[in-house]
């Protein structure tokens, strides 16, 4: 029998688990490099997900905690797809990815790990990159650990913004 080991999961298996909403504890916190927040925008927020299916998979995220897109206002739609567009430049500026799979999922039959709040993934893709591992041996090989994406990510993220007024 062959062997990964992953010794950075015990942290997750063993750790406390956060009561509530994930995205609202880590919203309040003011550990955003520890948490993995990108980004704090007026209505939303770009977070990194934590198990990704790639490196660089992020989401964008309400602050208010709603869990459907009928329950946002127009001002939480428009930052959510300005959010959405800036953090799709991110991603290609800084991993160059072949596609960007860019989705929602709402309720968990829609596959939603977080159902009760709503938020967007971006996950870059490339060819060939569902290999043998995921299929047969239901494991991911993750290249670049998540400290050196953030590091990436937060520093092109920021150009973005600084390239692209927010607000116009």
């Amino acid at each position: 029998m062959k062997r990964l080991w992953a010794p950075w999961r015990m942290e997750y298996i063993l750790g406390d688990k956060t009561q509530g909403c994930v995205f609202c504890t880590e919203l309040k916190e003011d550990h955003d490099r520890k948490n993995y927040i990108l980004y704090r925008g007026g209505k939303a927020f770009v977070i990194m997900n934590i198990y990704p299916y790639n490196n660089g998979h992020l989401m964008v995220v309400p602050n208010r905690h709603i869990a459907s897109l009928t329950a946002t206002t127009d001002d939480e739609r428009a930052e959510l797809m300005r959010l959405t567009l800036h953090a799709e430049l991110a991603l290609t500026e800084a991993y160059r990815p072949q596609g960007i799979n860019v989705g929602i999922n709402l309720g968990r039959a829609a596959g939603a790990g977080v159902i009760d709040h709503l938020h967007i993934h971006l996950v870059p893709r490339w060819n060939g990159d569902t290999n043998f591992m995921p299929l047969f041996a239901e494991t991911r090989v993750m290249p670049e650990h998540l400290e050196t994406t953030y590091r990436k990510l937060v520093e092109r993220l920021m150009a973005v913004f600084r390239r692209l007024p927010f607000y116009k």
